[in-house]
């Protein structure tokens, strides 16, 4: 069920123009998926173990982590190795999929799972030293708000550590589909330079953004569609089209598909992977008037570091 604040923001983006994900949805899809995901979830395990080994170029020694979007919790269990004396929280919007990581995760007295929106985040204030999420804010319709979630959450200095999918992320799939129609099939993803903005208007410190692709390949287009189907990423955007998608068409889009097919007589499947990480930040010192207005030291108003790679 949604709340009216969720419903009033489907609305707002909607009116500006922006793709906006139908939340039910998207949970209902990973709830589906939940038995499937971890025998398809090849691209999502590299790219955690990839984002967890960048925590060796850091100094940090976390009490309590906070593993957005965990999933069925392989790459929470991987975390949990790397810090054994840490205590974690693992949130998912899939109930289902949390239950499976209940299962799995060593230790289990050191884990707790929480089945909650990214965008509203169930903690208070300052409760974690380590927000980690592997390929998860793709699925939300407002980065700037998740960050100011995650900035709220983070202790001062603790670390904000992700991944997530850009624009060109399926390319080849959604320019096969535009072969065919004017309807939106395959997902927008926000590019690089849009979400370190975000994490900048979120008041997070020194965020650093860096890209990677990673190139799968496919016998056809349609063993491409059931592997997204296994890891619960359909088409979720409100307004799409929710007729059957005709025999005519699915032969359109596969014969544009079947362009692309390289030498070596498979379809390839672009991903591109953003890495990002910023800082928490002490709150924002202001004070309101009897008029309402809030006054903010000027001191607090510096602007922070953004660095692009």
């Amino acid at each position: 069920m949604r709340s009216g604040r969720q419903e009033d923001s489907e609305a707002d983006l909607m009116e500006s123009g922006q793709q906006c994900l139908d939340k039910r949805l998207l949970r209902r899809s990973f709830n589906a998926a939940a038995a499937s995901y971890d025998a398809t979830a090849v691209l999502q395990r590299e790219v955690g173990k990839r984002l967890i080994e960048r925590l060796e170029l850091i100094r940090l020694n976390p009490r309590w982590i906070l593993d957005i979007g965990a999933g069925t919790g392989a790459t929470t269990r991987r975390l949990m190795q790397r810090y054994p004396r840490a205590r974690f929280v693992a949130l998912d919007v899939a109930s289902a999929m949390l239950r499976r990581a209940r299962r799995r995760a060593p230790l289990l007295q050191r884990l707790r799972c929480a089945c909650a929106d990214t965008e509203s985040l169930p903690f208070a204030a300052g409760s974690f030293d380590l927000v980690f999420s592997n390929l998860t804010f793709q699925w939300v319709n407002d980065p700037e708000r998740v960050f100011r979630e995650i900035q709220r959450v983070l202790r001062p200095n603790g670390l904000l550590l992700f991944t997530s999918f850009g624009p060109d992320t399926l390319k080849e799939l959604r320019q096969s589909w535009e072969c065919v129609d004017g309807y939106v099939h395959v997902n927008r993803f926000v590019d690089m330079h849009e979400v370190g903005d975000a994490l900048v208007r979120a008041r997070l410190a020194d965020p650093v953004m860096e890209m990677e692709y990673f190139t799968l390949t496919y016998r056809s287009a349609r063993d491409l569609m059931r592997e997204l189907k296994a890891l619960g990423a359909h088409n979720i955007i409100v307004g799409r089209n929710r007729g059957l998608t005709g025999r005519q068409r699915w032969f359109a889009m596969e014969a544009a598909y079947e362009r692309l097919r390289a030498a070596e007589g498979l379809l390839p499947a672009t991903y591109e992977v953003i890495y990002g990480h910023a800082w928490g930040t002490q709150p924002v010192r202001q004070t309101v008037d009897r008029s309402g207005a809030i006054h903010v030291p000027l001191a607090e108003l510096g602007r922070r570091r953004f660095r692009a790679r």
